[in-house]
């Protein structure tokens, strides 16, 4: 069983071998003092109730990953029912955001009508709120997704559940079939009976982006990363959520770097962009110095 927290020794050679990688690469890939390690989970915390072994770079190179190719190398987001301006992140902005840190073609198509999908659902005993069945909304998607589509990913403001036994579920995927459906509306504070603060539409957003980018880099069957805080962690509940940054750790950036072949120089420069443009201001300070750690060389380009 993986005892928590890990060594620093067990999280570098999760990052795998970099000798014979340039030398600003391997400045990317070294963790410094801008990760932080994921410590020893808290009672009720993810890894205190689901054990995971944790997978390296190595361990995902060898195996069979959906990767974009010249076919199928689009992000396609398909909204189920409406997105109600004042309190539902802007769809305009989570396709900036995951074009930012996917470097992909993201693409949002119309909005559909719930009511008239046929999605089985319920109302759920406890929250009282209609919940839609994921499984229905999977089997759809399969249907729909376009022959350009790398993954399609549906995203609503209607609470989910994967069968009866559950409560509710954030979201649900189906990897291979690279499909995906998950939910905002528990990222709302409302939701709990909390009053709207200052940070409310800022909180919904950085809240979305990162379920977003942690549902998405499932689909390039990248799984639970447990060696840094990393937006890649598993979380059980909201308090853990909120813990992990939106930032990819070096052993999760490296795999995606694998998987899409982008420049890390020119991403870390478009998510600076996008970070400056919404107002994140301290992801934003994080990537300056970040990028400036990995260019200390002469042979950053």
């Amino acid at each position: 069983m993986t005892v928590m927290p890990l060594t620093e020794d067990e999280r570098l050679r999760a990052i795998g071998s970099v000798e014979y990688l340039q030398g600003y690469v391997r400045r990317a890939l070294d963790p410094g003092s801008d990760f932080d390690p994921l410590p020893a989970p808290e009672p009720g915390d993810w890894l205190a109730e689901h054990h995971e072994a944790g997978q390296s770079f190595d361990d995902f190179a060898r195996t069979v990953q959906n990767r974009p190719d010249e076919f199928r190398n689009k992000i396609y987001l398909q909204p189920l029912g409406t997105f109600p301006p004042d309190k539902s992140p802007p769809l305009e902005l989570l396709r900036l955001c995951a074009t930012a840190l996917f470097t992909l073609d993201v693409t949002i198509l119309s909005p559909l009508d719930i009511a008239e999908m046929g999605f089985t659902s319920r109302i759920n005993p406890v929250s009282h709120n209609r919940q839609m069945l994921t499984h229905d909304i999977l089997k759809f998607l399969k249907t729909r997704i376009p022959n350009d589509a790398f993954c399609m990913l549906a995203i609503t403001m209607e609470d989910l559940y994967p069968d009866s036994l559950w409560n509710f579920v954030f979201g649900q995927a189906s990897l291979y079939e690279r499909v995906g459906v998950f939910s905002f509306i528990r990222y709302d504070p409302m939701f709990y009976g909390e009053k709207k603060g200052k940070d409310y539409r800022d909180k919904i957003l950085r809240r979305s982006c990162k379920v977003l980018i942690h549902e998405t880099a499932h689909m390039f069957s990248m799984e639970h990363c447990i060696y840094y805080r990393c937006v890649l962690n598993g979380s059980n509940h909201l308090r853990e959520s909120d813990a992990q940054p939106l930032m990819f750790c070096p052993v999760c950036l490296r795999k995606l770097q694998l998987s899409i072949g982008f420049g890390i120089l020119d991403r870390y420069r478009k998510m600076q962009e996008f970070f400056k443009e919404i107002g994140f201001t301290d992801e934003a300070r994080w990537v300056e110095k970040r990028l400036r750690g990995i260019v200390a060389g002469n042979d950053a380009k």
